[in-house]
């Protein structure tokens, strides 16, 4: 009777471990996966912009220049967007101003940079991906060093403060939006089901 209670034990164990191992992997797969359909709808808003563009260009008449003195832009004003969960739960603050955005997390979630998938996602995949597009232009020619996309990341030892964006394009606004709504929520869920296991172990 003793034995068969420690291998019924031993086979709940090892069926445990394995639950734990697929709900791992299947958030690793959801990641991935919200990844993907982030780039491919900034893949499809490029290719409609490009679409439009070029049939503008056809349909539009070919006329004599005209000289018009170049008024100064005006200066856009500072838009705030709030960045949310699913449940309406405020996860950071997106400020934009021209080509410029702040990204605040906000101060009570105390957002770690070493929580996935902030590294490997948002910064590596996301950012990173635009620092290159944009380094390969100024190497080609294509764009001046002082208008190419770059940004900073302020910390308080490893709590993420502000995120700095410097010169993004309009149509890279929505692809880092939703990037990094999806990166903050993420995080949260891993922060907080990490400070659950505690206290199921208590238990």
């Amino acid at each position: 009777m003793w034995k068969a209670t420690t291998l019924e034990e031993e086979r709940i164990r090892k069926i445990a471990e394995l639950r734990e191992t697929l709900e791992e992997r299947t958030k690793s797969l959801e990641a991935e996966l919200q990844g993907l359909r982030t780039l491919l709808d900034f893949i499809n808003e490029i290719l409609i912009e490009k679409s439009f563009k070029k049939a503008e260009a056809i349909a539009k008449p070919p006329s004599m220049p005209e000289v018009k003195p170049q008024p100064v832009p005006a200066k856009k004003q500072l838009r705030t967007i709030p960045l949310k969960t699913a449940t309406d739960e405020l996860l950071a603050t997106m400020f934009v101003e021209d080509d410029q955005i702040r990204v605040v997390p906000e101060p009570n979630l105390q957002f770690s940079e070493n929580t996935p998938p902030f590294t490997a996602f948002l910064v590596d995949r996301i950012i990173g991906k635009m620092v290159e597009r944009d380094q390969e232009l100024v190497n080609q020619g294509k764009l001046v060093p002082d208008k190419a996309f770059s940004y900073d990341i302020t910390k308080d030892g490893e709590l993420i403060k502000e995120i700095s964006i410097r010169n993004l394009a309009p149509q890279r606004e929505r692809e880092l939006r939703s990037a990094t709504r999806w990166t903050f929520e993420k995080m949260l869920e891993k922060q907080r089901s990490q400070n659950e296991k505690p206290s199921e172990a208590q238990a």
